[in-house]
């Protein structure tokens, strides 16, 4: 048979039987699992290997779906055939058993059986045999049937939702003002970048303004939800992805209800959380209880902050940069060069501590940061009591966001907090420690302490 016959034949199978190409990668009870996963707060590593795919796979599969699930995660009718009662039908039907026979045995009728064998056959052979990798990739395909999305639909509710989302803004006399450009680059923009100018209505907003805008036309009516998948889903098709940026939080990708709720860090366990904390702290009566945190500046630098909660006294923790940071490779599980992991606030802390009496010496609150994973430590050196805020908390250690607050004034975001001494540090805390505070009568905090120890 020559060439040019061959290539007749096969593009007349071709014209008989479509492909509609490669099969995806993992079947539809595979993505279910992984999506399962993901819902219960796994990473999109750990769920893929969960159901046996590679963390490519996975972080392929959560990007392309903008960290949102596009089906139901429902379990499937039992009219529908699995896959297991498809391999069955292939181990059957390839060992010429006939279509009755094939039915009695996986308890189907006949006519189930038929119309599987004719319509979800392999169609990348000249022959049509029956696989169930293939007859099941056939089957999900055809279930899909998607749904044309409402802003796909509707023009007029489109350019609604996105005049709201990223219009611009402009001037009392009407003038509009672009904004700074800002290329979209898949991701979140960092935290001191330029971030893009637009009206920015959230989609709850729009959701609800609609029924005050158009009270009369139900055609103009949407949810929040469908808006968040017109903008996160890939291959919807409505709302371009870049036009998150115009979000609150600018994330490209949906972040999982189950993330923002965790447990916390590995090193906080029950015992140290807030809520075993005694009492007397929340009273503000009995001094020598701390809250601590760090404030954070240009370049991963740092400085450590401590306030006593009956009295507001502000000390700062001088954490400077180790050798080799900014040129020595970063190095996975190393040492923390910027100046501010665990061992060198551990030190700093109990440096400090160590200069008060004992009757200051009772607690110390701090946040769930990795900074402080030596507590067990710190407990020893200094007889602290140690305890976390519940994940995602700062206002339970508010008098600490409060002195942080104040700090930023002698220490703005996006500046090097590195280069300041330590005598430097000494001198700010002093000018906090002898202000008056209205929280305590005008009194200046060093006053307040000086009278609580000379009343001890």
């Amino acid at each position: 048979m020559g060439v040019g016959k061959r290539q007749q034949e096969i593009r007349a199978m071709r014209g008989k039987v479509w492909s509609p190409g490669r099969p995806s990668t993992g079947r539809r009870e595979d993505r279910v699992r992984f999506w399962e996963a993901i819902a219960a707060g796994r990473s999109s590593d750990d769920a893929a290997a969960d159901v046996g795919m590679s963390s490519a796979v996975g972080t392929r599969w959560f990007r392309e779906a903008g960290g949102m699930s596009s089906l139901t995660l429902a379990p499937l009718l039992g009219r529908y055939l699995s896959f297991e009662e498809r391999e069955e039908i292939a181990i059957l039907h390839a060992q010429r058993h006939g279509v009755r026979e094939i039915a009695r045995r996986i308890g189907r009728s006949p006519s189930t059986i038929s119309r599987e064998l004719r319509r979800n056959a392999s169609t990348r052979a000249h022959s049509t045999p029956y696989r169930a990798t293939t007859a099941q990739w056939h089957a999900e395909r055809r279930a899909g049937r998607p749904k044309i999305a409402k802003l796909v639909a509707d023009d007029r509710l489109r350019d609604y939702v996105q005049d709201r989302l990223a219009g611009q803004i402009a001037r009392p006399d009407g003038e509009l003002v672009p904004g700074p450009e800002v290329p979209f680059i898949g991701r979140r923009h960092g935290r001191r970048a330029d971030r893009r100018w637009g009206k920015s209505w959230s989609p709850e907003q729009i959701s609800n303004r609609l029924r005050l805008d158009f009270p009369d036309d139900e055609s103009m009516r949407i949810s929040h939800e469908a808006i968040y998948q017109a903008l996160y889903i890939q291959g919807r098709g409505a709302l371009k992805r870049e036009l998150v940026a115009c979000l609150r939080t600018g994330r490209a990708l949906r972040v999982p209800r189950a993330r923002t709720h965790s447990t916390g860090k590995h090193f906080v366990t029950p015992e140290v959380l807030i809520g075993e904390r005694p009492g007397e702290v929340d009273d503000r009566v009995v001094p020598g209880h701390w809250e601590g945190d760090l404030i954070i500046g240009l370049e991963s630098s740092a400085i450590g902050t401590l306030v006593e909660r009956t009295t507001r006294f502000t000390m700062l923790l001088h954490l400077p940069r180790m050798e080799g940071h900014g040129i020595e490779p970063v190095v996975k599980n190393g040492p923390a060069l910027a100046g501010h992991g665990a061992e060198a606030v551990r030190r700093a802390i109990a440096e400090v501590i160590a200069t008060l009496p004992e009757q200051l010496r009772r607690s110390l609150t701090w946040d769930q940061g990795a900074e402080l994973a030596q507590h067990a430590q710190l407990r020893i050196d200094t007889g602290l009591e140690i305890y976390f805020c519940d994940p995602h908390s700062p206002w339970q250690r508010g008098t600490n966001e409060n002195t942080n607050g104040l700090l930023r004034q002698y220490f703005p975001k996006g500046t090097d907090l590195a280069r300041h001494t330590r005598n430097e540090l000494d001198a700010v805390a002093l000018a906090l420690n002898t202000r008056p505070r209205k929280t305590l009568g005008w009194r200046t905090p060093a006053e307040a302490l000086d009278d609580l120890l000379r009343s001890a």
